[in-house]
């Protein structure tokens, strides 16, 4: 595996492997065994949005595999001022040993991939976030036991966030439902793709969606770059709410999941997610373990 672009990219026995070395990462790390696959190596990230868990994730991870970690945000680079993706590509490659990127547009993702030498990990764009995915996958087969047939079901915009978990899910296996109000649908290929492929489901009847669901996840309604757009997405979606009522649809054992920052009492109200903040937060640290394991896969020399 040499980079990490899209989830859609990988097999299920690539998802799997991947998850199986975060399993064993995290479990050396609760139990205090170094693992340092990826010494004298060196993470560049950048960052042309702000992040919380996947800076510190990725900073933190790449010092537990005996690496290190360089933050470049996108104001202090000449990319920023205009230098091509093809030539910044280039010109990382004989500096680093792999690119971490959280961006807006998947093309400079795909074109930072097509034009380095090394390898390239998407750490967001507007269309997709693949270590997101990994790290939920990861949480709801610890939870669950395993991912074929288990239903899961997003609520809200069906934004990179819904679309990750679509390619994510159907090539686990999963029954994947998505609700979400017109005009708001998950990127329309992949639609289609998941629905040739799998059990998929796409509806604006939100307990329909959720109607015996395994798995109930939700995301803020405007998501970063859309802060103009907050009042009105309110309104929107404001029937996109992950409360009891609609939780009384799902499986009495359903897991509720966030990928954060939550914004209680409009996407999940507060009682909700405290009810099931110990699967939120355990979801949030496996961001650390999933992320390990691509940069072992991506830039250990096994891959």
């Amino acid at each position: 595996m040499k980079h990490l672009l899209k989830l859609a990219d990988l097999s299920a026995a690539e998802i799997n492997e991947i998850l199986n070395i975060a399993d064993q990462l995290k479990y050396e790390k609760k139990n205090g065994v170094e693992h340092h696959l990826l010494k004298g190596k060196t993470l560049g990230m950048i960052f042309s949005k702000s992040s919380t868990r996947t800076r510190v994730s990725f900073e933190v991870g790449m010092y537990d595999l005996g690496g290190s970690a360089l933050f470049l945000s996108s104001r202090d680079l000449q990319i920023g001022r205009g230098e091509p993706v093809e030539d910044t590509a280039r010109v990382l490659s004989r500096y680093l040993d792999g690119i971490m990127i959280r961006t807006f547009a998947q093309q400079e993702v795909e074109d930072l991939a097509k034009y380095g030498s090394i390898p390239i990990i998407n750490g967001l764009t507007d269309y997709c976030h693949p270590c997101q995915v990994l790290a939920d996958l990861m949480t709801i087969r610890e939870r669950k036991g395993a991912l074929a047939g288990k239903k899961l079901c997003f609520v809200g915009d069906g934004n990179n966030m819904a679309n990750s978990l679509i390619a994510g899910g159907i090539t686990m296996g999963m029954q994947v439902a998505i609700a979400c109000p017109a005009g708001h649908e998950p990127d329309a290929a992949l639609m289609q793709w998941a629905a040739e492929n799998g059990s998929f489901l796409c509806t604006e009847d939100v307990q329909e969606a959720m109607k015996d669901a395994d798995v109930v996840y939700t995301d803020v309604w405007a998501s970063m770059g859309q802060e103009a757009e907050a009042e009105e997405r309110r309104k929107v979606f404001a029937a996109y709410q992950v409360n009891a009522a609609n939780m009384a649809v799902a499986k009495p054992d359903a897991m509720v999941l966030h990928c954060l920052p939550a914004h209680r009492e409009e996407e999940i109200t507060a009682e909700v997610f405290e009810q099931h903040a110990d699967e939120i937060f355990e979801q949030a640290e496996n961001r650390l373990h999933a992320q390990k394991a691509v940069l072992v896969k991506c830039m250990g020399n096994a891959q």
